[in-house]
């Protein structure tokens, strides 16, 4: 691939566009180009691929742009030409971000008319009028929980990087247990050691906890007794006053037990996740995921008998080897769990291709829009409403993942993560703090691997001491 650009060096803007329609390895040249003449901005790119091309030209008249309206304009020129050359589906338009509800929602508290959101997504960005819907209804419930946030308090992420097995799909940091059970007591000490010291440097600064997120990983994973030992430290140690929701990953089905179930419940976790991912034998063998479906519907029967626990269960739609009946089934049967929330995900196209091998992209990502809809308008029926809605590169489709909820039983943490409007202090292997100070972020990486995470533990204290002065 070869991009020449003239009158701009938004080179990164136009291979944002370019990866929502092709495979960046393939041999094709784009020349993007901008011009400014006498007040009219006008982008125009041009595309050859292979023997085929097409051009994309869109202009601006008597107007000053800012930066991201220059880049907008670049992208949209990048849009139409490849537009012409791929029929690839692109629901989102030129919406890259990992955060589509977030314009919605600052429009909103703008005072905004849901014409005028609805509008501007769908002219600006190019989203189509469902997805600009999506926004609208994710950012009106967002809007109603962020009002009722508690003040000077943070949210806590406690990250457990150990799985039962890791699955084919998976893009999170995960070990499996059986390669890495000496890391296990090493991790819990240096994790504690952590918990210890941040929650300090937090009550320095004078911040209560809001929301716990134990992830991973599957923190289930480890015995009762570690997973309690990490809780109750966590509890003694952090200021928990304000504290409003405390989820545990619970994900793999296979990791259930009555005592690790009564442990939750009896040290104040009042939100799970039990994952499913698909309710068919075949996949779960092809993703390797060790549980069955018998598994999953004995670990909600479990959960059932704690009714303090909200239950989330995650399905994906775009699964190998699964068609719409396939993921159908998964949803139905899952809704007659009985869950409290449902999240579908958007199978991740990088590791889709390595699975399911060479297949033709644009039938299996316009079959997973069709598994999308489906789910969304069935959940719907079924009394959840989207509440949290987030992207990611590479997914078949260029789809999303959204979060649906009975009312009341929203994940806090899930909408403050995303919507980046308070201070996340994440401890563990992988964990990313994120600190927000008015319109200001800045960020610290743990490292990803168990062993790294040990060994390193003092200097990774150190630096989030350092990091967290940036709060004062």
């Amino acid at each position: 691939m070869e991009i020449i650009t003239q009158g701009h060096s938004l080179e990164d803007a136009v291979r944002q566009i370019l990866q929502l329609f092709f495979d960046l390895n393939a041999s094709f040249r784009v020349n993007s180009q901008l011009y400014n003449e006498k007040g009219t901005y006008k982008a125009i790119t041009k595309i050859t691929l292979g023997e085929k091309y097409a051009e994309g030209e869109v202009e601006m008249k008597n107007i000053s742009p800012d930066k991201r309206e220059i880049s907008d304009l670049v992208k949209k020129s990048v849009f139409f030409a490849c537009k012409k050359l791929s029929s690839m589906p692109t629901p989102w338009g030129i919406s890259t971000g990992i955060r589509p509800a977030k314009t919605a929602r600052m429009m909103l508290d703008e005072n905004k008319s849901d014409k005028e959101i609805l509008s501007y997504m769908e002219n600006e960005f190019l989203v189509t009028k469902k997805k600009a819907q999506l926004s609208l209804d994710v950012a009106k419930k967002e809007k109603t929980l962020l009002e009722k946030r508690a003040q000077n308090a943070v949210s806590l992420y406690i990250g457990i990087p150990f799985c039962p097995t890791r699955c084919a799909y998976c893009s999170f940091i995960s070990q499996a247990m059986a390669h890495n059970q000496k890391f296990v007591a090493p991790y819990v000490e240096a994790l504690i050691k952590e918990i210890e010291h941040t929650a300090l440097m937090a009550h320095s600064l004078g911040y209560s906890v809001e929301t716990i997120y134990f992830g991973g990983g599957t923190p289930t994973t480890l015995s009762p007794q570690n997973l309690e030992r990490l809780i109750k430290r966590v509890k003694e140690c952090f200021d928990i006053s304000a504290l409003r929701e405390f989820t545990v990953e619970a994900g793999r089905p296979d990791t259930f037990t009555d005592e690790m179930l009564s442990v939750l419940d009896k040290n104040g976790v009042n939100r799970i996740s039990i994952n499913p991912q698909t309710m068919n034998e075949e996949t779960l063998r092809a993703i390797g995921r060790r549980h069955s479906v018998e598994d999953t519907v004995r670990a909600f029967e479990m959960a059932k008998k704690y009714p303090s626990l909200s239950i989330n269960a995650d399905i994906i739609a775009g699964l190998p080897g699964e068609d719409a009946k396939a993921f159908r089934k998964t949803v139905k049967e899952v809704c007659a769990l009985s869950p409290d929330a449902v999240t579908v995900h958007t199978m991740y196209l990088k590791r889709a291709a390595r699975l399911i091998g060479d297949f033709e992209k644009l039938r299996f990502a316009r079959n997973t829009a069709d598994m999308v809809d489906f789910s969304y308008d069935f959940l719907k029926k079924e009394g959840f409403s989207p509440y949290y809605l987030y992207k990611q590169k590479n997914t078949l489709g260029n789809l999303e993942n959204t979060g649906f909820s009975r009312e009341g039983h929203e994940s806090l943490y899930n909408i403050y993560i995303m919507e980046e409007i308070q201070t996340v202090l994440a401890l563990g292997g992988g964990a990313s703090t994120k600190m927000v100070r008015g319109d200001r972020i800045e960020r610290v990486f743990n490292p990803k691997e168990a062993a790294d995470y040990i060994n390193r533990i003092d200097e990774i204290i150190e630096k989030k001491k350092n990091a967290l002065e940036f709060l004062r």
